[in-house]
């Protein structure tokens, strides 16, 4: 019992971190149309920005919002100079977006050095609780207590407000939307800073959670993260965060119980899910 708890909450602890990364780049998928491959050097950034900020001022609190912030500001920067001359053309934007990446993490290294860097838990965050015999360690506790109240922002921000309102409408019909008066241009630079900035918090996160982080780890989530996209359907909030839980406790599952299937199993529940429905769980025709 106690190994089926810890893998549990682990498993959705890890799933939470993906959701964050899969939240923001279903967001720019949805409304813009945007492949944005470089979506993971914003997470390896939120991460590597948390930790330096955490070592100068001893805030967690002020690392983690400092992170965000960097990562909106890059997302800015982003979607201004780079995105914006390839809207429409999807080729273009893999190719310039995967190129972004890879500078994104040689920027790291310049920045940071390219050693890989440690990062520990706040000390209101470190150990664990028992109950009922069963360990549950704090910080994973509290990834989850994030995750959840994240999405249940996001899910607040598109189905109860005004700007909520014009996303959905956005996604639906851009031209409607600008014919009626309401700059989209600027809809869709917030909507990149919103995904960004949630890019960089699961980074932030992701640092202490995994105790090291090291430049290449973008890609790595990013795989991820398209993975979760894909099965949750392309736009859907509420899919992505069914799909990251799915993937992150299969993930935790199989690397305990059969170690061998543990990097293929995400994959396969791709293949499966899209078998069965195409367009992913959540997502719609065409």
């Amino acid at each position: 019992m106690d190994t089926l708890t810890s893998l549990l909450v682990n498993g959705l602890a890890t799933g939470m971190l993906l959701f964050l990364l899969a939240s923001g780049l279903t967001l720019i998928f949805g409304l813009m149309s945007v492949l944005n491959f470089s979506h993971g050097g914003l997470f390896a950034w939120g991460a590597y920005s948390g930790v330096w900020i955490y070592q100068m001022t001893d805030s967690f609190i002020i690392a983690v919002l400092g992170a965000v912030l960097i990562g909106m500001l890059l997302g800015f920067l982003i979607e201004r100079i780079v995105i914006r001359p390839v809207y429409n053309n999807h080729v273009s934007q893999i190719l310039v977006t995967l190129g972004l990446m890879l500078v994104l993490s040689e920027l790291l290294k310049v920045f940071w050095s390219p050693n890989p860097l440690n990062a520990v838990a706040p000390a209101f965050l470190q150990g664990s609780y028992e109950i009922g015999g069963v360990i549950l360690i704090k910080y994973r506790l509290f990834i989850i207590a994030v995750g959840i109240v994240v999405l249940a922002g996001l899910h607040y921000m598109l189905s109860r407000t005004k700007l909520g309102l014009i996303v959905r409408a956005g996604v639906m019909n851009k031209e409607m939307v600008q014919a009626l008066g309401i700059p989209i241009q600027r809809v869709f630079t917030f909507v990149f800073m919103l995904g960004a900035g949630l890019a960089a918090l699961g980074g932030a996160l992701l640092a202490p959670y995994s105790g090291v982080i090291f430049a290449e780890m973008g890609m790595q989530f990013a795989i991820q993260a398209f993975i979760v996209v894909v099965i949750g359907g392309m736009g859907s909030i509420k899919g992505s965060a069914l799909a990251s839980i799915l993937v992150g406790l299969s993930g935790a599952f199989m690397a305990y119980y059969v170690p061998d299937l543990s990097l293929a199993v995400n994959m396969l529940l791709m293949v499966i899910v899209l078998l069965v429905k195409p367009s992913g769980l959540f997502g719609a025709k065409g």
